[in-house]
């Protein structure tokens, strides 16, 4: 029978430590056990869930109770094959109940073949760009809101003029009557279109996804239908569920990239809520985002090292599912180069919104400095002896640059 097997942090008084594990595998389950006739336990058995392990992983120094993993299986047999049941059996009102964190979930590989994982994947997206010996390069639109149409494309132009791969809305462009959505797809295609004819690079736009829940749809399929590359999408605002319905419409057939607006409602708490590495990372990728943007170890939002290190496990390791390209974002700038190149390999999007922009050369600068410390990286060269780079040189002076660090 298959099954997910729930990990939890939980902190709590040392006598309840065995007491709590078989509260919650029954409380989430059947309810109850020992006072049931052996007829009814024998048919409940398949529904029960099980303690698999406590492990004590310390003190908590606030109130000196114990810290303690626990995990725990649950039958897919009591839920549905989809993201909202298992998070509602797992974790519905447990998260209700003190200090508790939802760690992991592990999927069994039947029911890990339910879920879609993502339509493209690593390989798909660098088949649509053409590349495939390095990391991306994506840049952001930035202060683009009460601006026209001519504006978003002047900008547009100069980011792809620089070189980047890939160019997003930022996340709070909602569709507008000044640079209406359907009107962002056809004119930015175009531009597009010119500087690839120009210059033989081809760099994909990302599109932001708004509007009302049951509206998603036909404007995802109006979008493919208008030449669109890239959905990016606000899925924790709206929810994973909708997220997996995107991907699956293969009316919509669209790279989804998946921002994690909001998502520290839920992750931010050591003691509370779920893991950055479950819900940007597991859950994210199982219901089919072929980008996942997170907060870097290095920028002004930055997250722990270890914590986005386990997140970017999540998102790439072997599975039955495609892989989801990392894409560690804030506070990224030419001179962290060698070490997000380090930390995360080629497989990954080097993502900057003033990092690019802020550039002396404005964004064609930016984009071409980023560019530029990449070929250094992959070269073997440290950045400031790319003294034939001259954005690069350029940016170093503004921002400095990090020689690698392997803690």
């Amino acid at each position: 029978m298959s099954k997910v097997t729930a990990a939890y942090q939980i902190i709590l008084d040392k006598a309840k430590l065995e007491k709590k594990g078989e509260e919650i595998a029954l409380g989430l389950t059947i309810g109850s056990w020992t006072n049931l006739p052996l007829l009814e336990q024998e048919q409940l058995k398949k529904h029960k869930g099980q303690v698999v392990s406590i492990t004590e992983l310390g003190e908590d120094k606030e109130t000196g109770k114990t810290i303690a993993r626990y995990e725990i299986d649950f039958p897919s047999a009591n839920f549905s094959n989809d993201i909202p049941a298992i998070l509602t059996t797992t974790f519905g009102k447990l998260s209700l109940d003190g200090e508790v964190k939802l760690v992991d979930l592990k999927v069994d590989e039947d029911l890990l073949k339910s879920f879609p994982g993502p339509r493209f994947g690593i390989e798909g997206i660098r088949e649509k760009l053409g590349v495939y010996d390095r990391p991306l390069v994506m840049s952001i639109f930035k202060g683009v809101i009460g601006r026209d149409m001519d504006y978003l494309l002047g900008q547009l132009r100069e980011q792809a003029l620089g070189g980047v791969d890939l160019v997003k809305d930022d996340e709070i462009l909602f569709d507008n009557e000044l640079t209406p959505f359907e009107q962002r797809i056809t004119e930015g295609k175009k531009v597009l279109q010119q500087v690839f004819e120009e210059t033989g690079h081809r760099t994909l736009y990302a599109v932001n996804l708004s509007g009302r829940t049951f509206e998603l749809r036909d404007k995802a399929r109006k979008a493919k239908e208008l030449g669109a590359d890239i959905l990016l999408f606000n899925v924790h605002t709206y929810g994973l569920d909708v997220l997996q319905a995107l991907r699956e419409d293969d009316e919509i057939s669209l790279p989804i990239m998946a921002h994690p607006a909001f998502s520290g409602a839920f992750t931010s708490s050591e003691k509370y809520g779920v893991t950055h590495a479950l819900l940007l990372g597991t859950l994210t990728r199982l219901a089919g985002a072929d980008l996942s943007l997170f907060p870097s170890p290095y920028g002004s939002v930055a997250l722990e090292k270890e914590k986005v290190m386990a997140l970017k496990e999540e998102l790439v390791k072997e599975t039955a599912l495609k892989r989801t390209l990392p894409v560690p974002s804030a506070g990224i700038h030419p001179g962290l180069v060698p070490q997000l190149m380090h930390d995360f390999g080629n497989d990954c999007v080097i993502n900057a919104g003033g990092g690019v922009h802020g550039h002396p050369q404005g964004a064609q600068g930016g984009g071409k400095a980023f560019r530029q410390a990449i070929e250094a990286v992959l070269n073997g060269k440290q950045l400031p002896e790319a003294d034939e780079a001259a954005e690069l040189q350029e940016a170093i002076k503004l921002w400095g640059w990090k020689e690698v660090s392997t803690s």
